[in-house]
């Protein structure tokens, strides 16, 4: 009896099982630039199969990003409704075309997705100068602040993330 026991112990000991799931607990795209789509507000950064998006309204887009300095005191929205910041992984390299095209792309396909629930956009605007004192552009330094990402079988937060510079030229 010891004997079978000890084969039916052995059994479940041995037969674990990986069910191959994504789990993330954070990810990084420190060293890749903000892009913009023409046609709309998306605001993102990729890197191979991985996109961070940020999705507002053309008013809040207008506000955030005005053609005036903080001095210190960042403009701000909530994340939520409307402002949304999505993670993203694809089955294959993400590019500008894939996320700005008019009509949806078939490959490649979103396999996983997170969604910003709750927390801030903070942006600091500061005046960028060439070297004759005349103004070129400004530069918009976005933060997210106590933001959660959730999807359906897990989530992970920031309570600071430094999305990047947001650059925009002035005519």
């Amino acid at each position: 009896m010891k004997k079978i026991l000890l084969i039916v112990f052995s059994f479940f000991l041995f037969s674990s099982c990986d069910d191959g799931e994504l789990t993330l607990e954070s990810f990084n795209f420190e060293n890749q630039t903000i892009q913009k789509c023409t046609d709309n507000y998306l605001l993102f950064k990729t890197k191979n199969d991985e996109l961070l998006l940020l999705n507002v309204p053309e008013g809040v887009y207008n506000t955030l990003f005005a053609s005036s300095p903080t001095n210190g005191t960042p403009r701000e929205a909530t994340i939520g409704g409307t402002n949304e910041i999505f993670y993203r992984k694809y089955s294959g390299n993400v590019s500008n075309a894939t996320v700005c095209a008019l009509v949806p792309v078939s490959s490649p396909t979103v396999s996983k997705e997170w969604i910003a629930t709750g927390g801030k956009i903070l942006v600091e605007t500061n005046e960028v100068f060439d070297t004759n004192d005349v103004l070129v552009k400004y530069s918009h330094n976005i933060t997210f602040q106590n933001v959660n990402f959730a999807s359906v079988d897990n989530s992970f937060s920031f309570e600071s993330y430094i999305f990047g510079n947001h650059e925009i030229n002035v005519n």
